[in-house]
């Protein structure tokens, strides 16, 4: 995996190197958006589908304005896995997918009002896609993340 986010992207913040080598999927159908605009969170669904045959999704990335750690807190003591630090003030999990979805795995980190969600529902056989899933948050959270719920500037009170 890539370890700095650069172009070319998909939706414009995901690496398209990173979802190549996670999907094996070269040159991906991509529907969706991430937009950073919103004053609460961001917000955005960008999927990744296959090209050929049944153009089955591949990876989901959502950033979405309804993050509560509590949820992640509660995976967390359902035995899932903590994400290393990635962003200050963002707690995060992730983990592989039942046995039945092979080489699927997912990671959730919130801040705030932000929450990511990647969700690889077909990842390449033999890779670790847990691994895959921790190091595209390593990639995309520090921008979608911090831009998202950063709080808006207010004029600072006059004195007088």
């Amino acid at each position: 995996m890539p370890t700095v986010a650069a172009p070319p992207y998909v939706c414009d913040y995901i690496p398209l190197k990173a979802v190549e080598l996670m999907t094996g999927e070269r040159d991906p159908l991509v529907r969706g958006y991430i937009d950073l605009d919103r004053p609460d969170a961001g917000d955005g669904d960008c999927a990744i589908y296959q090209r050929g045959g049944d153009r089955v999704k591949v990876l989901q990335i959502l950033l979405v304005p309804m993050g509560t750690e509590e949820r992640v807190k509660d995976q967390l003591r359902n035995g899932a896995s903590p994400l290393p630090t990635i962003a200050p003030g963002a707690i995060g999990y992730y983990g592989e997918n039942s046995p039945a979805e092979q080489n699927s795995a997912h990671a959730m980190l919130v801040r705030g009002n932000a929450e990511i969600l990647i969700k690889l529902e077909k990842g390449v056989e033999g890779r670790d896609n847990a691994a895959d899933v921790v190091a595209l948050m390593k990639l995309i959270a520090p921008k979608l993340i911090t831009s998202a719920d950063a709080p808006t500037p207010t004029p600072s009170a006059g004195k007088g």
